[in-house]
This record gives C-alpha cells, structure tokens and sequence, in this order.
C-alpha cells in the first residue's frame, strides 16, 4: 500500500468481494491447493507401502524423502526462466500451461495405479513432471495476484491467499487420507478433477494479465531479478530465513513414518496428523485477515518461527496421538503467522514489472524448504531415526531464527507493513 495509506484505514475484507477477478483467482488457489494436498498425501503414503514391502522403516523413510527431492531439482533448475516468464508473457496463459501439466502428471498415476502398475520409480518421475510445472506456476501465480486488487487491499489479499492454501491444506490432508485408505488410485482421480477444476477458474479471468515487458534481453532480466533479491536485504532476509528454517523443520515430511510406526494409528490417523498444522495455520490465517499486524512485525516473525521450532521439538518427542496433534497444529499457527509477514514484505517493497522474478526466486527458497526439506528429512531420519530427525530439525530451526534475528537487524526491527 502507499504510505499515504494509514494500515487501519485499509478497507475492509469485504472489499475483496467486489473483485471478480480476484475471486475467480482465490478459488484457483484453493482448489489447486486442494488437490496438491491431495497428491502429497498419496503420494507419500504410496511409496511408504511400496517400500515397506522389500524394506526397512528407514529406508522406505529415505525414498519417501525422495519424492522432495525429485520435485525440488526442476524446481531449482528453471527458476530464472520461470521468473523471466511470468514478467514477460500473459501470467494468466502461464497458469493454464502447467496445470495442464499438472493434470497430465496426476493422470499418469492414476491410470498407472488403476491397472496395478504403480512403481517407486513411476513416482519419483511424475513427481519431477509435478516439479516443473510448480516451477513456473509459483511465479506466475504469486504475481498475478497483486495486478487483480487495488493496492490498498494487497495485505488483506495475501492473508487470504493464505487462507485459501491453508482451508485446502485442511481438508486435502483428511480428504487424502481417506481417499488412500481405500486406494490411491481414487486419490489420484479426485486430483485430476480438481485441477481441472482451477484451469477453467483461471480460464475466467477477464483482467489483463500481461505484465509491462521490461528491455533487455533474457539473461539480462534474470540477472536483474537476482541483483534486486541481493540488494533488498529485507527481502532477502525474509526468503533465506523460510529456506532454512523449514529446511530443517520439515518434521511433516516423515508424518507417513510416525503414522505407521511410531504413534500407529494408520491412514486414518496419518490424515488426521498432517491436516493439524493446516488447522492451527487457518486460525491464524483467520485472524490475520480480519487483524492485520500493527506494529512490530519483525519480531512477531521471529517469534513465529522460533514457536515453529520449538513445536517440532514436541511433536518428535510425543508418543501420544493428542499430543502430536497439538503440537503440529502450534508448528501450522506459528509458520502461518510468520508467512504471512515475510509474504506481505517481499510483495510490498517489490515493483509489479519485477515480481515474477523475485517470486521465482523466492519459490526455489520455498520449494528448497519443502521439497528439499523433506529430503533432508528422510537422510537424517535413516541416521538417527524418525524421532531423531524430528527434534535434530525443531532444535535446527530455533538455532537459526537466533542467527538470522543478528544477521538482519532491518528484518527484525520492521514494524508496520505498509
């Protein structure tokens, strides 16, 4: 928002209603986020079954780790193109391009999985199709938001982008839970409906969503996007502290693992388990919307992150159901609250002709703490075990949010997000 406009005279949520645009671009969200869950969820607990037939709990954990990795590498590779992308060409035709791609992904696995002809290999490749796609829809997608609502609205709309990821992220978990207890392949159908879904949602957006093409040639805007990321150390901060910390907090990832072999409570209750932190996340995310952040964001971040942290201690340590259930639904509250302030930041302080790239590069930090978080995952839960990996990583991520609170003392000391 400019700073002529006072953050407690932004308009209400309501507001977002008048958008048309705007509502058709929520419900590509949710319903994209919706079945991302959905897959995840299959897919996880899909190869944890295959494995467990030939192997250890250990090495079936190490192939369901991955999984994040096969989907992280394309993610890593086509960043600058994908940043260069979403600035130079239609965001909205970028979008229907990789969920077509998404749908042909999670068609593959579901027909492979109908016939009986699902494999550790067949999985890790369509999650590399699913990792392309991601690549350039993360950009695209992040910066076609802010070109639907008028400025003033942007913080109230990234609080329901949240909401919008974080509803899906609720019911996808518990939705793919029960789909997979009768059989992945239905799992995976719901998914390519759901995609479909969101294409003809994008496919409605009226408003033009083709950015302002900047001079220079390809290389040039890339390594603009990189340059702009260096030197706003604000920005910077704010994407590097969700890379490590999630890296290493990424406990969600062996959520197949304390299902079946630490906690035993089976499909039923690993849907259970990993729709908690999306339950906390909404709350806060519900809050958020209605509430924005007044004053002290940096340390309301900070905070955010350590509780994620310390959350993820708890949940390693638990040999209770009600337990791990509470503490992930902390670790969901506390990544939300800081999510949203690190989002509302980086999409403040950066021009629309540059957001494309500055999302591309902030996605690979993302996907660098899923993806490859969940691949850190699997390896030091096959050194240390599950129960190892989970504490190694909370204890991980507070040490870094100390570290990071010293590094950027601009990040910290943020106050209002305006």
């Amino acid at each position: 928002m400019s700073s002529e406009t006072p953050l407690d005279q932004v308009p209400s949520a309501r507001a977002l209603l008048r958008e048309r645009d705007y509502l058709f671009f929520w419900a590509t969200r949710w319903l994209g986020s919706f079945a991302a869950q959905i897959q995840s969820v299959a897919m996880g607990w899909h190869m944890y079954v295959l494995a467990r037939h030939t192997r250890s709990v250990e090495e079936s954990a190490f192939l369901v780790g991955m999984i994040g990795l096969a989907a992280f590498i394309p993610v890593l590779l086509l960043t600058l193109p994908a940043g260069e992308t979403a600035d130079r060409y239609d965001r909205r035709k970028v979008l229907l391009l990789c969920l077509t791609g998404e749908v042909a992904s999670v068609l593959t696995l579901a027909v492979a999985t109908w016939r009986g002809e699902a494999s550790a290999p067949l999985l890790l490749g369509v999650a590399a199709l699913f990792g392309a796609s991601r690549a350039f829809f993360a950009p695209a997608n992040t910066a076609l938001g802010p070109m639907l609502v008028p400025r003033a609205l942007l913080p109230r709309a990234i609080a329901w982008n949240s909401l919008a990821w974080q509803t899906a992220s609720i019911a996808g978990p518990a939705v793919g839970g029960l789909l997979v207890a009768v059989s992945p392949a239905h799992a995976y159908t719901t998914t390519f409906f759901l995609y479909l879904g969101a294409a003809a949602c994008v496919f409605a957006i009226r408003r033009n969503a083709k950015p302002e093409v900047q001079p220079g040639s390809r290389w040039q805007l890339m390594k603009e996007g990189l340059s702009y990321v260096w030197r706003q150390k604000i920005v910077f901060g704010a994407i590097s502290l969700d890379l490590f910390a999630v890296l290493l907090g990424g406990a969600t990832a062996l959520l197949p693992v304390f299902a079946r072999d630490v906690l035993h409570v089976g499909a039923e209750g690993f849907g259970v388990l990993r729709a908690a932190p999306a339950v906390g996340a909404t709350t806060v995310a519900l809050w958020l919307a209605a509430n924005p952040i007044r004053q002290k964001a940096g340390l309301y971040m900070f905070g955010g992150v350590f509780l994620f942290g310390a959350a993820t201690v708890v949940f390693g340590l638990s040999s209770a159901l009600w337990l791990s259930v509470a503490a992930l639904a902390v670790l969901g509250g506390a990544d939300m609250l800081s999510v949203y302030i690190r989002q509302t930041l980086v999409q403040l302080v950066t021009p629309d002709h540059m957001r494309g790239r500055v999302a591309a590069v902030s996605s690979v930090f993302i996907g660098a703490s899923n993806e490859l978080g969940e691949f850190e995952s699997g390896v030091v839960a096959r050194l240390l075990g599950p129960i190892g990996a989970a504490v190694f990583g909370g204890v991980g991520a507070m040490g870094v949010t100390v570290l990071w609170a010293w590094l950027f003392p601009a990040l910290r000391k943020a106050d209002r997000l305006e």
